[in-house]
This record gives structure tokens, C-alpha cells and sequence, in this order.
């Protein structure tokens, strides 16, 4: 039934593709689709605009227009097939996929304290990884990793360790390591997994390190957003670096 009422829309020369408000959407209204922001179905959108404040770019605003009246129960049939064709949590099961075998790995005996560092190793000279453990992509993490136990999370932006030259001296060593992209993987289960590794993990800190550019905004959003799902609080840092590989900012954050 068309009705006159309030409903998002969405400004595509604003809009920047990156995503953020998309996991506001308790709908499930949004997505991204061909690199902008798309109301998929005027029925899943109820107009109260919780997306409104997650964009970066004031792409969103709140009109009033004939469509489609708000309709609870396809939006409930919607959110349920949505998280049938989620991906489900890869077994890690012996003899499995080698990319999702749970490893830990102790400081080789032969690497002193004099270690080369990234930036001072001569051309060709061994430099020692900071890496404890694998998997280190979000999807393949179990939250009941026994390398996330009591530990010191670092989260990382895909691009992040491309830009930034000693991320292993600077960020890596003594943490726990995932990463991911939030542009181009699936928000919702990255909240529904850190809610998960909040609630089961101990977490005694986290630090997000995500690029300047707008897309990667969404990264630690999704993980304050996992914060909240779980109903804990864990001191949070934010560290954002510039494409050029310099630190920009640091901010001290918390859960929403």
C-alpha cells in the first residue's frame, strides 16, 4: 500500500561507497551495491534514520514521499535469509585447509634482542616476523582461538601493512593479530564474530590501525559495534595511517 512518510534516501555524488551504514541498519535496508549506497527495498527502511549518522559524507538525509509502506514482517523474512546465506564458521579440524589450521608459533631461539629491524636491515639481511599465530583473516578466526585468550587484539585494515613499512616492530609484536577489509567483506558477520570474541576471549585491549581513506572507517565501528552486541567495554585505541605510510592520528576510544 502507498503511503506518504518519512523514508531514507541516499545521494550518489555524495555517497563514497564505504559502507558504514550499512551494520546501523537494523532493516538491513542497505547495501552496497556497484559502489554506492542503495535502499534495497523501500518496504525494509522505516525512516527513523539510525544510518544517518555513520556517513562520512552526509550522503544520507531523511524525506517525505509516497512508497511503499514499512512492512515488519518482510522485513523479518528478509533478515532471516540474510543470515541463512551468511558464511558459516570454516571447521578447523585436523588435515583440514591448511589456510584454516590453527597454529601458534613460539620466538625462534636464534633471534636475539639485536634483531635487525625493518628499517635498519641490509638489503637481503633476515629481519624476525613478530606473527604468533595463524589464521590472521577475520573470516578464518574462530572466537575460540586459543591465541585470543587474555590477549592484546590488534586489528588490521587489509592495506595496512602495505603502507605502513615496521607495522610487525610497531604494532604486531606481543599481540594478537586479524585482519580484514570492511568494504569488501561481510559487516554484519564481523560484528556478530567480535561480539563473540568479547564475550568468550578475555580481551584485555584493542587496537585498530585502518588507512586514511574513507572505506576503512567502517573497520572499527564494526568492532565497537561487536563490543556492544556483547555488552563489554575494553580500552580501545584507533590508529589511522595515511597512504604514504605515516601515523595520523591515534585516539583513545570505547564502545558506543
Amino acid at each position: 500500500m502507498k503511503v506518504v512518510r518519512k523514508i531514507i534516501e541516499i545521494d550518489e555524488d555524495l555517497c563514497d561507497g564505504c559502507g558504514n551504514c550499512v551494520p546501523s541498519c537494523a532493516e538491513g535496508a542497505l547495501e552496497i551495491i556497484d559502489g554506492k549506497a542503495k535502499v534495497i527495498a523501500d518496504i525494509y527502511c522505516d525512516g527513523l534514520g539510525a544510518c544517518l549518522g555513520e556517513c562520512p559524507t552526509g550522503a544520507l538525509s531523511i524525506v517525505e514521499r509516497e512508497t511503499d509502506d514499512f512492512d515488519e514482517k518482510a522485513v523479518e523474512a528478509h533478515l532471516a535469509k540474510q543470515k541463512k546465506s551468511e558464511p558459516q564458521e570454516i571447521p578447523f579440524v585436523s588435515g583440514g585447509c591448511p589456510s584454516a589450521r590453527i597454529q601458534s608459533f613460539e620466538p625462534s631461539a636464534s633471534v636475539s634482542a639485536a634483531a635487525p629491524q625493518p628499517e635498519s636491515a641490509a638489503a637481503g639481511e633476515e629481519v624476525e616476523s613478530a606473527l604468533s599465530h595463524w589464521p590472521v583473516q577475520i573470516m578464518l578466526v574462530p572466537p575460540t582461538a586459543p591465541f585470543l585468550k587474555g590477549a592484546d587484539l590488534l586489528v588490521l585494515a587489509d592495506c595496512v601493512p602495505v603502507a605502513f613499512p615496521t607495522v610487525h616492530r610497531d604494532f604486531l609484536k606481543g599481540k594478537a593479530v586479524m585482519m580484514g577489509c570492511p568494504k569488501l567483506d561481510n559487516a554484519q558477520f564481523y560484528i556478530e564474530k567480535f561480539a563473540q570474541i568479547c564475550k568468550q576471549s578475555g580481551i584485555k585491549s584493542i587496537t585498530s590501525v585502518v588507512m586514511e581513506v574513507p572505506c576503512c572507517s567502517g573497520l572499527p565501528m564494526i568492532v565497537k559495534k561487536g563490543m556492544e552486541l556483547a555488552g563489554v567495554e575494553i580500552p580501545m585505541q584507533e590508529v589511522v595511517i595515511s597512504t604514504r605510510g605515516k601515523i595520523l592520528q591515534r585516539t583513545q576510544v570505547k564502545a558506543a
